[in-house]
């Protein structure tokens, strides 16, 4: 009992420390998950007597993954399938699907490739790299967005392409880092078509139970006008949709994703009224800021566990090679889509950050896996490129391409 109490207070302490940074970034009027990574990076690196305890406990690997892929992605996806309507996501179909299917497959291929080949990391550290760095986090992004008036969709076809790619970039990695070994083995067109077959397994198992998922909450919140009730019940479809699915060894992250696409549209208009959509999206909305506010500021506190040194020309390579792959696999996905503007392809290019997930599928790698480190530093050190000079600079690229100024559309419009 007495651990459990050290436990709690020493999150409190680091939910203190992120709510008060929100604050001050919210007054400031800048995106409150690169200052939260700011200040877990001074955190990290300096000594505060107070926050010892704290630091220790949330960068031990398993809590940090633990926490981070059991309990926060399920929150972190749910909330945004339920603020993306479906009839928006369906207007952008087509660009969001190309970079969600051919963007994000093609990108992990380009830099799969350029790791192993420019890099020098061994072929299977290079794909598990690649399937990290193919998800994307437009958490920073979309508040930027949102704030300048950009087009509303822009903002759907990043958040659109976010929520299917972190599915297909977890699938990705589960193929690259457990079973590529064992593919090689049998040779390059049978260990080729074994992956495809696993990686339809997983995709298709995860959008099925998703989509059962979706559809019986659905049906079941027609019975109630009772808002508690059906905020529990929107609880159950995250985690149930999440962890049924992985029992089943298909993928959580796309049964959520499906199974909360269909309770936020489908569900929406058949059960919930005005009161209850209302209510509902509220509480994700301090859910999800509660949970942002602890992942980010852990992400900025993981740097006195990475070892950088003598790694530097690999590091820059690696900024590189994830640059290059993100630009030319969405010109390449985007390019066969007739009149799609060339201010947007900009944007979506510097705007697909990397994120919480791709850390912490980094740390959810064992002990044993070999190239665990090289993998651990050179996604830390994207990650934090990504969002300290590629968050801070896309507001600057929106105004100069003249995006902003838009009135913002929402989910009742």
């Amino acid at each position: 009992m007495h651990h459990f109490n050290e436990i709690f207070i020493q999150l409190l302490i680091l939910l203190a420390v992120s709510m008060f940074v929100i604050a001050i970034a919210k007054k400031l009027n800048q995106p409150y998950s690169i200052a939260l990574v700011i200040v877990g990076l001074l955190l990290g690196i300096t000594h505060v007597p107070l926050l010892e305890a704290a630091e220790t406990y949330i960068t031990q690997t398993h809590v940090f993954q633990a926490i981070i892929i059991s309990l926060f992605l399920p929150i972190l996806l749910g909330d945004a399938t339920l603020k993306l309507p479906f009839s928006h996501l369906r207007e952008q179909s087509k660009p969001v699907l190309a970079l969600a299917l051919g963007g994000t497959l093609l990108s992990f291929l380009i830099i799969a490739l350029s790791s192993y080949y420019v890099i020098g990391l061994p072929l299977i550290v290079a794909f598990t790299f690649a399937s990290l760095m193919s998800a994307t986090d437009p958490i920073s992004v979309i508040s930027i967005f949102k704030s300048l008036g950009v087009p509303k969709s822009v903002v759907t076809i990043i958040e659109g392409e976010s929520l299917f790619n972190d599915g297909i970039a977890v699938v990705l990695f589960q193929i690259s880092s457990i079973y590529l070994l064992s593919y090689m083995e049998m040779g390059w067109v049978p260990g080729i078509g074994s992956g495809v077959l696993l990686f339809l397994k997983f995709a298709l198992g995860g959008a099925a139970v998703g989509a059962v998922m979706g559809f019986a909450f659905s049906q079941l919140i027609r019975f109630y006008d009772d808002y508690p009730l059906e905020i529990g019940f929107s609880m159950l479809l995250f985690f149930g949709s999440y962890f049924i699915a992985e029992h089943f060894h298909v993928s959580g992250v796309i049964a959520v994703v499906v199974g909360g696409l269909i309770f936020g549209s489908y569900g929406s208009k058949i059960g919930m009224s005005e009161r209850t959509e209302m209510n509902i999206n509220s509480f994700w909305d301090v859910i999800t800021l509660i949970a942002n506010s602890l992942i980010f500021l852990m992400i900025g506190l993981e740097i006195k566990n990475i070892d950088f040194a003598h790694k530097w020309q690999m590091i820059i390579l690696a900024i590189v090679i994830v640059l290059v792959g993100r630009t030319l696999a969405l010109y390449t996905s985007v390019s066969m889509l007739r009149s799609f503007p060339r201010p947007w392809k900009s944007v979506l290019n510097w705007g697909g950050l990397k994120g919480s997930l791709s850390i912490a599928l980094a740390l959810s790698l064992p002990q044993s896996f070999e190239g665990r480190e090289d993998v651990l530093v050179l996604t830390f050190s994207v990650v934090l490129f990504s969002l300290l000079v590629q968050g801070l600079t896309i507001k600057p690229l929106v105004m100069r391409l003249g995006l902003g100024g838009q009135k913002q559309e929402s989910k009742h419009n």
